[in-house]
């Protein structure tokens, strides 16, 4: 940080110091620095929503403070966009979370297995928003004729459910993928699951999958009920999508690849690359 030049353009992924006030980013605005600060997640919520008061009170307005102080805050959804302008960042870019299209060849078809496969990749934080849905995953896989297979989870206890857990990597994640007949992405709908960026549904989509999600947040923006997915707002509604995906193997080919256009139009490198490249541009007074 003493490094760092006056008046330079610094890009910061959501903040210099975690779980301490803004020091650094008042002294990078003191000195002149065009701050860029993107953010794909609700981290304000993890101070302003923390259940110890002193938490709330010493940290709740730190990301405020510095989407404030920075030139321009890039907020991959509307949610996190509208906090940005109602804490007073002077501009505010929505850009959403995209994939490398390069990376995403579509699934093949032909290699499909005989048991419909439920997808589903992420993170242990987040692999217990699975349990919300378990019930609904349990009647269809009842049969024998649909598996829950989850990348990167972690240990998962969704009683009923017939699931194989693997292990996330970097370089055999997209084949994974491409190994399930639908990606699925339950939410509940509370504030942090509403600042998420839908990023396993743009994978999903990415290779060509049909996707089932819950309408919350961006999920309601980056899926059309009945165009590229299903939206499913109750485990019935989970039922319903699934199976009839399970018992319908080209509508799910259809709507994968509306999933596939749209994420070639909206939510990929190649189309987002040079808004990120003029939002930096822009810090720098290039344009």
């Amino acid at each position: 940080m003493l490094t760092v030049p006056r008046a330079a353009v610094v890009v910061i992924e959501y903040e210099l110091l975690p779980w301490f006030p803004a020091v650094l980013e008042r002294w990078l605005a003191w000195r002149g620095c065009r701050m860029v600060v993107d953010y794909d997640d609700a981290l304000f919520h993890q101070y302003d929503a923390h259940p110890n008061p002193w938490v709330r009170r010493l940290l709740g307005r730190k990301i405020a403070t510095v989407m404030r102080l920075a030139h321009t805050v890039v907020a991959g959804n509307a949610y996190l966009a509208d906090y940005a302008r109602r804490a007073g960042a002077p501009r505010v870019a929505v850009i959403p979370t995209v994939i490398d299209l390069a990376r995403y060849p579509v699934k093949d078809a032909a290699g499909a297995s005989g048991v419909f496969t439920i997808g589903w990749i992420g993170s242990p934080s987040t692999a217990r928003y699975l349990r919300d849905i378990a019930p609904a995953l349990a009647q269809v896989c009842r049969d024998g004729r649909a598996r829950v297979r989850l990348v990167g989870s972690g240990p998962v206890d969704l009683p009923g459910v017939p699931v194989e857990v693997v292990g996330w990597r970097e370089e055999t994640e997209v084949d994974e993928i491409r190994g399930f007949d639908v990606g699925i992405m339950p939410l509940p709908d509370e504030p942090w699951a509403r600042g998420k960026c839908g990023f396993k549904l743009i994978q999903y989509m990415a290779c060509g999958l049909p996707v089932v999600a819950s309408p919350v947040g961006v999920n309601a923006e980056i899926v059309e009920d009945g165009g590229n997915g299903f939206l499913a707002r109750d485990g019935g509604e989970w039922v319903a999508a699934l199976e009839r995906l399970m018992g319908d193997a080209g509508l799910g080919e259809r709507l994968g690849k509306a999933g596939r256009k749209k994420a070639e139009a909206r939510y990929c490198l190649q189309v987002t690359g040079a808004r990120v490249v003029a939002v930096v541009r822009g810090a720098m007074g290039a344009v």
